[in-house]
């Protein structure tokens, strides 16, 4: 355990707290057992260290670790809690908790057992408590970490404190937010970057190496993640990366299920199992129609790469810039609110705000008679009336 709190202490010095992301107050810190799932290279490790460098003394009631140390080849999760525990620890933060094959075993034990103990843990985006041995659905707290909002990137490029807005007051107010916004910086002179590479944090440590990381980082999740929490044989795995491929063509994908099947090779119902399991691993959005009763993955309307940074990473050239825009639009806004497929334009949210994504010289007729219908507008800087430019709803958190 001393080798574990020694490598715990050089995380602490190194983390810095000057950048602290957004998500960090969506977190309810004050729960017992907190569980924080996201796709590689979103922060959540960073938000950990920060959270504990920000609270915490590092003292021996409190420790992390990260489940990757070749210390739990040979020890348990439970075993470590459980010393820890008996030296008065308070607070085990869990790093890579899927490293553990029995995860939700030996968290549920550490919970029954150690009722003094704070644990707060990290994990896969593919983690399910609801798919666990372990119920553990009444003992945690789950929450989905996205990665960095278009404000955010401009943060931390800028240095200047931007505000979050909230769907209704940005609906209902675009024309001076955005003047607020402009008034301290050019936002159309970064959007074409973040779209390129600043989804994932990690492209502060090198923009130059930025792809080949996300690259080794996309093969980690499909030869290693994906297979760790389903039943897949190898030959799937060559499936998943092909129908990913075809979907990073396409996007947004208007799915023929036996088309794909006849075009992949894959058989219609493992098909739909696969489109799953990239959409939990974050690598892809299903976006569905509203139909109550009916199966939503024989229902969803369109397939979307999950940001726009997997679709430079994935394009063979540059992306077409109609599914740049809606991807970007999905992804900002997906993270706070209920978004779904629109008959009459080509988004909905909270069942209320429909939304048309365009160009600059994008038209109204889709939404004419639309009720709450609004065009989104790449290109322009501020709106009016129903017009709302695109880089805004990269404010919403």
């Amino acid at each position: 355990m001393e080798t574990l709190r020694q490598l715990f202490y050089e995380k602490y010095a190194a983390t810095q707290i000057k950048s602290i992301r957004y998500f960090m107050g969506v977190v309810d810190w004050s729960n017992r057992f907190i569980g924080i799932k996201g796709s590689r290279g979103v922060g959540k490790t960073t938000l950990l260290l920060q959270y504990l460098k920000m609270n915490f003394k590092p003292d021996k009631e409190v420790l992390y670790v990260s489940l990757d140390n070749l210390y739990f080849t040979d020890n348990s999760l439970y075993k470590l809690a459980s010393q820890f525990y008996k030296k008065g620890g308070k607070l085990l933060a869990v790093d890579e908790v899927h490293r553990c094959e029995n995860w939700s075993g030996e968290l549920k034990n550490i919970c029954d057992d150690m009722p003094d103990l704070k644990v707060i843990f990290t994990g896969s985006s593919l983690l399910h408590l609801q798919k666990a041995k372990y119920d553990l659905s009444r003992r945690v707290v789950m929450y989905r970490m996205p990665g960095l909002s278009f404000r955010e990137y401009l943060q931390f490029e800028t240095k200047i404190p931007l505000t979050v807005y909230n769907l209704d007051e940005l609906v209902d107010n675009h024309v001076l937010l955005a003047m607020e916004v402009i008034e301290k910086l050019k936002p159309l002179a970064y959007i074409e970057n973040y779209m390129n590479h600043g989804y994932y944090p990690f492209y502060l440590e090198n923009v130059k190496s930025f792809h080949q990381k996300l690259s080794e980082s996309l093969l980690t999740v499909l030869e290693v993640d994906i297979p760790q929490f389903v039943s897949i044989q190898t030959s799937g795995i060559v499936y998943l990366k092909k129908l990913l491929k075809i979907i990073s063509r396409s996007v947004p994908f208007k799915p023929n299920m036996n088309a794909l099947s006849s075009r992949t090779g894959i058989s219609l119902n493992t098909m739909k199992n696969y489109l799953q399991y990239l959409s939990d691993a974050r690598l892809i959005s299903l976006l569905y129609f509203d139909e109550a009763g009916r199966n939503r993955l024989n229902k969803s309307e369109k397939i979307y790469l999950e940001n726009t940074n997997l679709m430079y990473n994935l394009a063979e050239g540059f992306p077409e810039m109609g599914n740049l825009r809606e991807a970007f639009f999905l992804n900002q806004t997906a993270f706070n609110h209920h978004i779904r497929s629109s008959k009459d334009a080509d988004f909905v949210l909270d069942g209320k705000y429909v939304f048309e994504v365009g160009g600059k010289n994008k038209q109204q007729k889709q939404i004419k008679r639309v009720e709450h219908g609004f065009i989104v507008k790449d290109g322009i800087e501020v709106g009016s009336g129903n017009i709302i430019p695109l880089w805004l709803f990269g404010f919403l958190y």
